[in-house]
């Protein structure tokens, strides 16, 4: 399953009730959820505990409009918008975290 969250995690607790009840496969973290994926925030060591469990990807056109694309968490995958629609169709479902 694809999981999509646009929530950023300094505002919402929708990436961590993603992670606290999904029980694994991908995750997208796109819009305002690539913060999630910068290094240095009270989310970080959260995002890397779920590493084990999750794939995580992250939209790289909305971390570089937000000027993030060098703080980007090691291990974290990147993809572009073909990747995203690529991941759309290679998992079954898709759910997204509102």
């Amino acid at each position: 399953m694809l999981h999509i969250v646009n929530k950023s995690p300094l505002t919402s607790n929708t990436l961590e009730s993603c992670l606290n009840t999904a029980m694994g496969g991908d995750i997208l973290l796109i819009e305002d959820g690539v913060y999630a994926v910068t290094r240095g925030t009270a989310v970080e060591a959260k995002l890397r505990a779920a590493m084990g469990k999750f794939r995580v990807h992250v939209l790289m056109p909305d971390l570089d409009a937000r000027g993030l694309g060098d703080r980007l968490v090691e291990g974290v995958l990147p993809v572009d918008y073909a990747g995203f629609v690529e991941l759309a169709a290679s998992n079954k479902t898709c759910q997204s975290w509102l």
